[in-house]
């Protein structure tokens, strides 16, 4: 039986996706608040105001699909970052299992 070195999940590949998926996340997070807060600033100016609820409802629906337009690079990142991990992962994970099967 040869020793082989076992593939490593890189720690800095880890950090990057952490990094890449939390800024992403506080982004589209960033974005539904402040729509929230538009929408609930232009219902008070024309003098309808709306329950609180209504306005996070609706800047939720608005948020989604913008975000994925506005954030494009951002999400492009966070999924080949992701993903990256995820090979190296899928690559210990096969190791291991070979490992296993030969004793």
């Amino acid at each position: 039986m040869t020793e082989q070195l076992s593939p490593q999940v890189d720690s800095e590949a880890k950090s990057r996706a952490r990094k890449a998926v939390a800024i992403y996340g506080l982004d589209r997070l960033l974005l539904f608040i402040g729509l929230t807060v538009v929408i609930q600033l232009l219902a008070v100016l024309i003098g309808a105001p709306v329950p609180l609820i209504m306005s996070a409802l609706l800047a939720l629906l608005v948020a989604f699909p913008l975000s994925m337009l506005v954030f494009k690079r951002r999400r492009l990142e966070a999924n080949a970052a992701v993903a990256e991990l995820g090979r190296q992962r899928a690559a210990r994970k096969d190791w291991i299992q070979s490992e296993l099967a030969e004793r």
